[in-house]
């Protein structure tokens, strides 16, 4: 799976996609794919703040629990329970109906240190991976 160009990607792989104030957050398809079969989702409510470089919730596989790290400061205005009903969604759709949560975000620029989807790729290869 390609990384979308339109995206912003961590070294921790999440992605954010920005919509005005808003950003809307989730996990890789390099992160879903090291994981496996995604089982169970845990997320902030709605109003909950989050914070740049902590965790905001985990996602647990049959591997492995993991932290999600937030990109942002900012408020969450919406968490997908699509995912929460359904972890697999994680696996099919990382980019689409697998996003996490919607941020309003406290300063939208805070996002300029993240990747590119090709500075991102090149990440992974130096990684190995």
């Amino acid at each position: 799976m390609n990384n979308p160009a339109e995206l912003k990607y961590s070294k921790s792989h999440e992605w954010a996609k920005v919509e005005g104030n808003i950003v809307i957050l989730g996990i890789t398809d390099h992160a879903q794919d090291s994981l496996g079969d995604v089982v169970f989702v845990e997320l902030p409510e709605d109003g909950a703040d989050i914070v740049a470089g902590e965790s905001y919730g985990t996602v647990e596989s049959v591997k492995a629990v993991s932290d999600i790290i937030a990109s942002i400061n900012g408020k969450v205005v919406e968490f997908n329970q699509q995912v929460i009903d359904a972890p697999e969604t994680l696996n099919s759709d990382p980019y689409g109906d697998g996003w996490l949560i919607k941020v309003e975000a406290e300063d939208i620029k805070a996002l300029d240190g993240l990747l590119s989807a090709s500075e991102y790729e090149a990440f992974l290869a130096e990684e190995g991976h």
